[in-house]
C-alpha cells in the first residue's frame, strides 16, 4: 500500500482507477476500510478514487506533540492532493471526517470540484456524548470489542462481525486503543464553528446523504440544517450512522450520480 510523508506525519492510502479524482474521507472511529464497498464501485463508474487513513487513524501515523484534530486533517488532506498532483477533487466524507472536508473547502474552495457529506457534523453537533466515555478510557486494550459492538449495531441491520473487525483492526490492543483515545481527545468543534460563515459563502456544489436510522446524528437535527447551510439537497438512504457499510451500493450510486455531470 502506498504511503507518503507529509511533514512529520505518514499517510497510508489507496489510489485506484482513472478519471476525475474523488477523495474519500472516513470519520471516527473507523479507517479507510469504511469505504471498502464504495470505492470499487466508484472506480467502476469511471473515477480515480483516493482513500487515505486520516493521520493518527488506521495505518497512518501522527507524530508526538501534534494533535490529529480535524483542522489539521484538512491541511494534511490538501498536502496529500498536492503530493499526488491532484489540483481539484470531489471530496466525499463521513462522520467527523466531514469536519475536515468542510474546513478544507472553507480554506481552499478552488481545490474542491464537489462536496458530498454523509451522516456528518454541523456546527457544534458532533455527537460528543457518544464519544465522551472514550475520553477517559482507562484500559485501551478493552476498547476494541466495545467499538466492534457499537459499529455493528449502529444501523437497522446488524453488520457482519468480521467486516467490522477488519475495518477497526488497527485499534486492537493497548497501542491501537491508545491511538484512538488520542484521536477522540483531539475532536474539537471550535474550528468548524469559526469557519461556518466562510463555508456557507463558498457554494461548492454539494450533496448531503443521511442514514434514515442514524441514532447518533439524526437527519432532522443535523443533516437538514447542514444541507441548508451548503445549499445542498438532502438524500436519505436505508441505513444507520455507518452508511457506507450499511448500504455501499446505494451510497456509491448517490455519489456517482451527483458527480457525473460535474466531470
Amino acid at each position: 500500500m502506498p504511503e507518503l510523508r507529509l511533514g512529520e506525519a505518514i499517510v497510508r492510502f489507496e489510489d485506484e482507477g482513472r478519471g476525475a479524482p474523488v477523495l474519500l474521507v472516513h470519520g471516527f472511529p473507523t479507517t479507510r476500510l469504511l469505504w471498502r464497498g464504495v470505492g470499487p464501485l466508484l472506480v467502476e463508474a469511471g473515477f480515480r478514487v483516493v482513500v487515505p487513513d486520516l493521520v493518527g487513524y488506521g495505518d497512518s501515523s501522527c507524530p508526538p506533540g501534534v494533535e490529529p484534530d480535524m483542522a489539521s486533517q484538512a491541511g494534511w488532506m490538501l498536502s496529500l492532493l498536492d503530493a499526488l498532483g491532484i489540483a481539484r477533487a470531489a471530496i466525499v466524507a463521513h462522520d467527523v471526517g466531514t469536519a475536515a472536508a468542510q474546513l478544507l473547502v472553507a480554506r481552499a474552495p478552488e481545490r474542491a470540484r464537489a462536496l458530498v457529506l454523509m451522516d456528518g457534523v454541523h456546527g457544534a453537533e458532533w455527537a460528543m456524548d457518544a464519544v465522551a466515555p472514550i475520553l477517559s478510557w482507562a484500559e485501551p486494550a478493552r476498547l476494541f470489542p466495545v467499538l466492534v459492538r457499537r459499529v455493528r449495531t449502529g444501523g437497522p441491520v446488524r453488520l457482519d462481525e468480521e467486516v467490522v473487525r477488519e475495518v477497526l483492526a488497527p485499534y486492537r490492543g493497548d497501542v491501537g486503543g491508545a491511538r484512538l483515545v488520542r484521536a477522540a481527545r483531539a475532536l474539537d468543534p471550535a474550528p468548524l464553528l469559526e469557519s461556518t460563515p466562510a463555508l456557507s459563502a463558498r457554494r461548492v456544489p454539494a450533496r448531503v446523504l443521511w442514514g434514515e436510522h442514524d441514532a447518533y446524528l439524526p437527519a432532522e437535527r443535523v443533516g437538514r440544517p447542514l444541507a441548508a447551510m451548503l445549499g445542498a439537497d438532502l438524500v436519505t438512504l436505508p441505513g444507520g450512522h455507518f452508511l457506507p457499510l450499511d448500504c455501499p451500493g446505494e451510497v456509491a450510486s448517490a455519489v456517482a450520480s451527483f458527480l457525473a455531470p460535474l466531470r
